[in-house]
Formats: C-alpha cells, structure tokens, sequence
C-alpha cells in the first residue's frame, strides 16, 4: 500500500476552510515529516558512514532521482562544495528527464528507465562511490532502475523513501525509511514526503562531513570564503579557533587565500602556510588532532624532530 498516495482522513472539506485552519494542518503535516526523520536517526547514521567511508576515499557522492525528489537532492549536493569544501567533480546527479527538468519537471521522465541506465554508466561508478537514490513512493521507475544499475557496479547504495517496504528500499545497502503517511494533500510529496527527505539529506551529508573534519565546534572549516560575509564568517572562525583577535586572522587567512584550518594553524605557532598544510597532511586533515599535535610541538620543542619537520613552529 502506498501511504503518500493515500487519503488523509483530517483534510476533508479543506477546499471550504479559512485560510487559518488550512494553514495550520499544512504546518501540522510539516512538523510530522520531520518528527518522522527522528524515527530514521540509527539508519541515517550507519548510512552517514559509509558515505564518510567512501569519501574518504577519493570516491564520489551521486543523487538519482526524479521530480520534487531530485531537485531536494540537488538543493543538498549543491551547497557540498561551498558548505564543505568537497570539490564539484566529486559530485553527480542523475536526473530524470535531465538538468530542464529542475525547472520544468518533466513528469513522464520519471517511467524513462532507459535514461536512468544510460545515467548510470556514463559515470563508471566504482565500490569508491556512493549513490543517494530518492523516490516518496519507493517505486519510481526511473529511480528504482538507476538504483539497481549503481547497485550491479558495486556502488555503495544509500536508498530514501516514505512508503515502507518499497523495492527501494530493499535494494539498498543503506535504506533509510522516512514514515511521513499520507499527505495532507493526496499525492503532494513537495510538502510532508519532500520536507522530510530535505531534513534526512542535510543530516546525512553533514553528519559524514563531520567525520570528515570539515566541522570545528560548529564552524563550517572548509567553507569557500567567497563574498564578503563569509570572508568575515572565516575571520571569525580564525580568532575562535586560535583565540587571536580578528586582525590577525585575517592577516593569516591573507597566507592562507582564505582557507580557514592552514590559517588558524598559523595563528596557533605553525610558521607559515607550508608547514601548516604538512600538519593537516599528517592528520588527515583534521584541524583538531593538527592543533593538538602542534601545541604538543610547543610545549616541547625538542620533539619537533619526531615529526619529521624542524621548520613547523613558529620562532619563540
């Protein structure tokens, strides 16, 4: 049974309500899709994982889908780079009726099973990459099609819907069951289907990011410092981080072309942009574990030979 295609019993009559009552069950349905990603929370995780994993190592990160799912997927994938520093190349869609459709959703693109194959091979996934496939329904041809493609190349499958016990969900390594029920409007998944896949898609993607090191207490470390208001959000970040003023921040992000974890190493006693990119080189690039490793450095000089680099700190 399809519950997103299903009747909501509470709407009937909505047609003839005022606009506050109308309102209010529209929020109503808002508020139970995304009280129902928390249901979802340990699949999220253990999804968010093996994402991390697959970044980790050098793979890609692919969303498939069709209509309001694929543009919710594009919404998330977008912001990567900008959000977490994760390079554009890195990241593929597989769009049903093709990039037009993001703006003119092409309805019967979503039955093109042809389109999702093709999709499929033209990136020659590998056991490195993972793809998010997305469908409300659980059973979207196109969706369902791509998936199982990206499933026989050995790509790790992350697969969200809101219907339980849907073919894509069970095709997927990683299933993720959003039970959001009927829609308060039958069959629009835009409003309670699509909130709650925004909602899993932002957590999933973060929560790998964060174990990624692109997250410090809450600053967005790799962010690409591009206007005006994030060159000062990176200020910030830099006198946080290093607890220095935000002169020399920006002094350090100037060294750094406005890379934040180089620049608050810099503030912290490495001696220069070099030096500071060997210590996240060696942490994997995790600014916490370079800070740690670099105040050991300090209160131990003489131990600057054990790391394989005379010229890390800073003179003192």
């Amino acid at each position: 049974m399809s519950f997103t295609e299903s009747v909501n019993g509470l709407s009937r009559g909505l047609d003839q309500w005022d606009d506050a009552r109308i309102l209010g069950l529209l929020a109503e349905g808002q508020a139970q899709a995304v009280a129902s990603v928390k249901e979802a929370l340990p699949a999220v995780a253990k999804a968010a994982e093996a994402l991390a994993h697959g970044l980790a190592q050098g793979g890609r990160i692919v969303y498939a889908g069709a209509g309001s799912s694929i543009n919710i997927a594009v919404q998330d994938g977008a912001e990567l780079p900008s959000t977490f520093g994760l390079e554009r190349s890195r990241i593929a869609f597989v769009i049903a009726g093709g990039e037009a459709s993001l703006l003119d959703i092409d309805a019967r693109a979503e039955d093109d099973t042809e389109a999702a194959l093709a999709g499929i091979a033209a990136l020659a996934l590998t056991p490195k990459d993972t793809v998010i496939a997305l469908s409300a329904s659980g059973s979207t041809p196109f969706t369902l099609t791509a998936t199982r493609a990206a499933k026989a190349a050995k790509a790790n499958v992350i697969a969200i819907a809101n219907n339980p016990k849907t073919p894509l969900l069970a095709v997927a390594d990683h299933a993720i069951l959003l039970a959001t029920g009927p829609e308060v409007i039958v069959g629009s998944t835009r409003m309670g289907a699509g909130t709650a896949q925004k909602c899993a898609l932002g957590l999933l993607s973060t929560l790998a990011h964060i174990k990624l090191g692109a997250i410090y207490d809450g600053w967005m470390i790799r962010l690409q410092a591009d206007n005006a208001k994030l060159r000062k959000r990176a200020e910030r970040m830099v006198a946080d981080i290093a607890k220095v003023d935000e002169a020399a921040a920006g002094k350090a992000l100037a060294e750094t072309d406005g890379h934040v974890a180089p620049a608050a190493l810099i503030c912290a006693g490495a001696k220069d942009a070099a030096a500071a990119e060997a210590l996240l080189a060696k942490t994997n690039g995790n600014l916490r574990r370079a800070l740690e490793h670099l105040a050991g450095l300090r209160a131990n000089p003489g131990n600057v030979e054990d790391f394989g680099d005379k010229d890390t700190l800073q003179a003192m």
